[in-house]
C-alpha cells in the first residue's frame, strides 16, 4: 500500500509541469505532420528562417517573436507568403500560442510545395516560459496575448493579456 501511495504521489508531482501539459495538448490536437523545431534549435539556424506568426492580428500586436511576420490564422492567404520568399526551399518556422494553429498553417505551406517547414514547439508561450524575449514595436515587452483563460494556463511567465 505504501508503495502504491508513493507511485501515485510521484505521478501527481511530475504530471503538472508545463512541458508535460504542452506535450499532452500537442499530442491531442496535432497529428505531427509538421516537424517540430525547439527554441534552442531555432536560435542556431543560419541563415535565419522566415518566421511566421500564425496568431490573429490582435495577438501579434500585443507581442511577437523578434523579426516575426504576421500571417494570421482565420484569414491567412498562403499565396501571399509566396511574396515573402519565392524559394520553396527557404526554411520557414510557423508559430502560434502553443503550436496547434501553426501546425495547420504549416500543413498548408507543405501542400503548396514548401519543403523546409517547421512548427515551433510550444509556440510563443513555451518561448516566454523559457526566457525568450518578445517584442511590440521593436521594443521588448513582458506582455503576451494569452488567447483565452483555457489556453492562457500554459503561459507561466510574462504578463497575460486577454484583449
Amino acid at each position: 500500500m505504501k508503495q502504491l501511495f508513493c507511485i501515485a504521489i510521484g505521478l501527481l508531482c511530475t504530471s503538472g509541469t508545463s512541458q508535460d501539459s504542452v506535450k499532452e495538448v500537442l499530442d491531442t490536437y496535432n497529428d505531427h505532420s509538421v516537424e517540430y523545431i525547439y527554441g534552442n534549435q531555432l536560435a542556431k539556424l543560419t541563415p535565419a528562417p522566415l518566421l511566421l506568426d500564425t496568431r490573429e492580428k490582435e495577438e501579434y500586436d500585443i507581442s511577437h517573436l523578434k523579426d516575426a511576420i504576421h500571417v494570421g490564422f482565420r484569414e491567412v492567404n498562403i499565396s501571399k507568403i509566396g511574396k515573402l520568399t519565392r524559394d520553396k526551399n527557404t526554411t520557414i518556422v510557423v508559430y502560434c500560442s502553443i503550436g496547434v494553429r501553426s501546425e495547420r498553417i504549416g500543413k498548408q505551406l507543405i501542400a503548396e510545395g514548401y519543403t523546409a517547414v517547421y512548427n515551433l514547439y510550444g509556440g510563443i508561450f513555451e518561448g516566454v516560459n523559457n526566457g525568450k524575449k518578445v517584442y511590440n514595436n521593436n521594443k521588448e515587452t513582458p506582455k503576451v496575448h494569452a488567447y483565452s483563460k483555457k489556453w492562457g494556463a500554459y503561459l507561466i511567465k510574462g504578463t497575460k493579456v486577454y484583449d
